[in-house]
């Protein structure tokens, strides 16, 4: 995940190398996996995940940045986290990592759409509660165009729901 801010800890011979438990940090969760602590830290409206592998908050820490595909947006993140720790402002979030008020009321929709889907509703029934008994008996109900945004709504969702958020993680849309 790109966002995600890996620390691992500092070579022997980087001696200024900085522990979080030098920070003022409230530490809003923390999870404690096999490859290591994922810890999530909100405030005001950032939130910065980090990810200490082999390392604790008392470890003097260093970064660790895969050189992939998204190594800007783990830059990025690397930047907005060390511009906290300096007590900057750290500024807006990376382009890729928003979420556009469309994109927001489709997920919103597909959400709603997946719900009536696992509770068996019809896409007509669907489409009905999304939006509103006359949407849907304006045209026949076969070469509606609210048939054919339900049916999409639904196979989109199924397939974010199967693994497709990751996307949205990594600042894919």
């Amino acid at each position: 995940m790109p966002l995600s801010v890996i620390l691992v800890p500092a070579p022997h011979h980087f001696a200024n190398a900085r522990r979080l438990e030098q920070y003022n940090l409230s530490l809003d969760f923390s999870f404690l996996g096999s490859d290591g602590n994922r810890v999530l830290l909100i405030e005001d409206e950032s939130a910065y995940h980090l990810w200490l592998r082999g390392a604790s908050t008392s470890t003097p820490l260093a970064a660790l940045v895969p050189l992939d595909g998204a190594v800007a947006l783990r830059l990025a993140a690397l930047l907005r986290f060390q511009r906290r720790l300096d007590g900057r402002p750290t500024g807006p979030l990376p382009k890729a990592w928003a979420i556009t008020v469309r994109s927001r009321v489709r997920l919103h929709l597909m959400l709603r759409a997946l719900d009536g889907h696992y509770t068996r509703a019809s896409y007509r029934e669907i489409a009905r509660v999304l939006y509103g008994p006359d949407a849907v008996a304006r045209y026949p109900w076969k070469t509606s165009s609210v048939r054919g945004q339900t049916i999409r709504l639904v196979k989109d969702a199924i397939a974010v729901m199967e693994g497709g958020y990751r996307k949205l993680l990594r600042g894919n849309r």
